[in-house]
């Protein structure tokens, strides 16, 4: 076998100019193809963290049976009351993968600085529960001025866009007004404690966080409209959904419980799109590599016809020759796909010093380009790329073996 190898290699050698360009089509879609799952990984990575953690949602989010569908129309029937929130709460922590259960009320209306006024949305969070759901997130959403506290219920904070547009900052006061879920209009004295960056364009402009109480005394209500739970990983997301349901069931309370998955479209349909860009990229560079090995393979054929014949005339059999052909073609793939490699720590890297950032569409602010690193994506696509490149090779292999002895003796 050693002795198959060494011709092999000598028959890559002896074709320098012929090979070398191969061999550079094949790092180069290693590289590409790396590059980019290490990019969409991270990318991956980044969504899922934002749609937990950044917006807020958790891992699970627990409604009142019928709150989807008719919470709009009936918010007030709808609603989670307290005894109930205290049940749940209660039930959901003994599971030992969750970290956290909270109450939640999102809450809207107007805000008004005493000169202008504009819509607003807000949610109402423990803030305490809020800080630990955040997570590292908290150092993406810095806060110019205090965060929330608990002791300072009419303490706000206030989404850039929207403390620009009322002209407020830190320690200003300001006005919210919003109906109460009997429909009486309420009004209450806020002061902005903080001001902030949500990264969404969408919401910068007219979001808001308040403290859990504030929130139901604007809505003059004692109620949530959802919990949530925040888990130890977000594999085990649909484990602890049927486990917490079934509990919720055994304990008599009809409920809802939505994954995070369910309630940020935006991170499937990204995902989605991602996946296929993926395909595509493979897919190119899948025909890439066969392409220019079968076009290496079948030239080396042409020229190397009266070497066919010497070795069939001496004995060797057609298996011998696939097999020659075919070690050479695995060989191009694996020096091809280690050069590829090396091109892609040494991008890896410079990505990772240089920490480049760009802003995505929708988001209020840059974020960072980066591009994980994955050994096993590496090492599957290397056996991937020796695969290909070895059934490219078997094409012109067997046209090789083939070949007429006497005809291949007397070609010119």
């Amino acid at each position: 076998m050693n002795q198959w190898i060494k011709l092999s290699f000598r028959n890559i050698i002896k074709n320098k100019r012929r090979s070398f360009v191969t061999l550079m089509a094949i790092a180069m879609g290693f590289t590409a193809i790396n590059l980019f799952s290490g990019y969409t990984h991270s990318t991956y990575e980044g969504m899922r963290a934002s749609a937990i953690r950044g917006s807020g949602i958790g891992h699970l989010t627990i409604y009142k049976k019928g709150w989807n569908k008719f919470g709009k129309s009936d918010p007030d029937k709808y609603m989670i009351d307290k005894k109930e929130i205290n049940k749940i709460i209660k039930i959901i922590e003994e599971n030992d993968s969750v970290i956290l259960a909270t109450p939640r009320l999102d809450i809207s209306g107007i805000v008004s600085n005493g000169r202008n006024s504009t819509i607003f949305m807000a949610q109402g969070v423990i803030p305490a529960d809020d800080k630990t759901i955040l997570g590292t997130f908290f150092d993406f959403q810095p806060v110019t001025g205090k965060t929330l506290n608990t002791k300072k219920e009419y303490g706000v904070q206030m989404a850039t866009d929207l403390a620009q547009y009322l002209q407020l900052k830190p320690e200003d006061d300001a006005v919210v007004m919003a109906a109460t879920l009997d429909g009486q209009l309420n009004a209450l004295d806020i002061q902005i404690s903080g001001v902030y960056d949500t990264g969404l364009d969408a919401i910068n402009d007219k979001f808001m966080k308040v403290p859990f109480r504030f929130a139901q005394s604007l809505y003059d209500s004692e109620k949530a409209d959802r919990i949530v739970v925040l888990l130890d990983n977000w594999k085990n997301t649909s484990i602890v959904q049927h486990q917490i349901m079934k509990q919720l069931k055994d304990a008599g309370i009809k409920c809802e419980i939505k994954t995070w998955e369910e309630l940020s479209a935006f991170y499937s349909n990204v995902k989605n799109m991602f996946d296929r860009v993926f395909l595509f990229i493979f897919s190119i560079v899948l025909d890439i590599v066969i392409m220019s090995t079968v076009n290496t393979m079948g030239m080396s054929v042409i020229e190397r016809t009266r070497e066919i014949g010497t070795l069939r005339a001496l004995g060797i059999k057609k298996r011998g020759i696939n097999m020659l052909f075919a070690i050479e073609g695995a060989m191009i793939g694996f020096i091809g796909s280690v050069v590829g490699v090396a091109f892609h720590m040494m991008i890896w890297f410079i990505i990772f010093i240089a920490s480049p950032t760009y802003t995505p569409p929708g988001s209020s602010s840059p974020v960072p380009l980066q591009v994980d690193f994955l050994p096993g994506t590496i090492f599957f696509m290397l056996m991937c790329m020796i695969f290909l490149a070895l059934i490219a090779a078997i094409l012109p292999a067997r046209r090789a073996a083939n070949q007429n002895v006497v005809d291949a003796l007397g070609h010119v």
